[in-house]
């Protein structure tokens, strides 16, 4: 009996608390980016600049993630039997440069040029103000991304930063920490033009502007380093892969596993490869049957995008479901 092929996925959709979540990091920007760029033009202020470009930056950016949500959602077709959700990480890559060359390269350069030819600055209370609504507005955008983190990181059983580091899903972690490099950047240029206000000195602001843009820089490789790793391929957490093959050994078709392969191909969605042994001494016929009957049912499962089973090789060693490790990795 031959193999045949399952059908393409038509019931995959975009996780909608993501989409909440970049929706509303948009307004957010959006908002504080037109407020910040009218300051920065009332009072000259370096710090108001680059806060301006930053917020332009993350305006942009969550453009491309709610792309990069919508793009990744698409159903899996005879061409992408897999989905199309590592499109996720190509329009999270696009915004991760556009952080570090908009944001933090015009922070960094606005900051230089200050300290190179300082122009004063007034209307500092308009540089407050607009800094306070700022960081009121990137904070409900914070705690937004902080609930689903967290709420997320309970069911992984992590802590918060070690989910939003590891987690499949980038539109999360470019939101939760584009956030809070807002908020620390807010907290940043409130220092530097106070303390221009306060010694009349234009270094601290260009200091301030300089900062924000290096902690832009920072953010934006963490984000981009991330999102290369899931466009190479990256495989599962040990525990998960530990608890997939436990499901698979919990069926009664299935007498041992020797080769387990699980690695992500977009948000929440994973490729499996297993190589099985059955039980009994089924024929080749009832063999491929039972092989289809697996891959259908797995095929099932939420987070699997496609499952392929083969039969193990004559002799191969199973795997531990206490340690499985990957045979070929040692």
């Amino acid at each position: 009996m031959p193999r045949r092929p399952r059908p393409p996925r038509s019931d995959v959709d975009a996780p909608p608390e993501s989409l909440l979540t970049v929706l509303v990091a948009l307004g957010a920007n959006l908002l504080i980016a037109v407020a910040k760029t009218i300051a920065a033009g009332l009072t000259g202020a370096a710090s108001m600049v680059a806060e301006a470009a930053h917020s332009w930056a993350d305006t942009g950016n969550e453009v491309f993630l709610y792309i990069a949500a919508r793009r990744g959602a698409k159903p899996s077709d005879a061409r992408h039997p897999v989905g199309y959700g590592r499109e996720t990480y190509v329009w999270s890559l696009f915004a991760a440069f556009g952080l570090f060359i908009i944001g933090a390269g015009v922070s960094i350069a606005h900051g230089v040029q200050e300290l190179l030819d300082p122009e004063p600055a007034e209307r500092f209370g308009i540089s407050y103000l607009v800094l306070g609504i700022a960081f009121v507005l990137e904070g409900i955008s914070f705690l937004q991304a902080l609930r689903q983190s967290r709420r997320q990181a309970v069911e992984s059983q992590r802590d918060v930063l070690d989910h939003v580091m590891s987690t499949s899903d980038p539109t999360l972690r470019a939101v939760f920490f584009e956030d809070a490099a807002a908020l620390i950047g807010l907290v940043i240029a409130f220092a530097g033009i106070g303390l221009h206000q306060i010694t009349g000195s234009a270094v601290p602001d260009a200091v301030a502007s300089i900062l924000v843009g290096v902690l832009l820089a920072i953010v934006a490789y963490l984000l981009i380093r991330q999102n290369l790793r899931f466009l190479v391929g990256v495989t599962i957490e040990p525990d998960l892969r530990a608890a997939a093959l436990q499901h698979l050994l919990d069926r009664p078709l299935i007498a041992q596993v020797t080769y387990l392969h699980i690695e992500y191909v977009g948000p929440g969605r994973v490729f499996l490869v297993a190589a099985v042994d059955l039980t009994g001494d089924p024929a080749e016929h009832e063999a491929a049957a039972w092989l289809n009957e697996i891959e259908d049912d797995l095929g099932r499962v939420p987070r699997v995008a496609w499952a392929v089973l083969t039969l193990s090789r004559p002799g191969a060693p199973a795997l531990d479901p206490v340690h499985p490790a990957d045979p070929l990795r040692g």
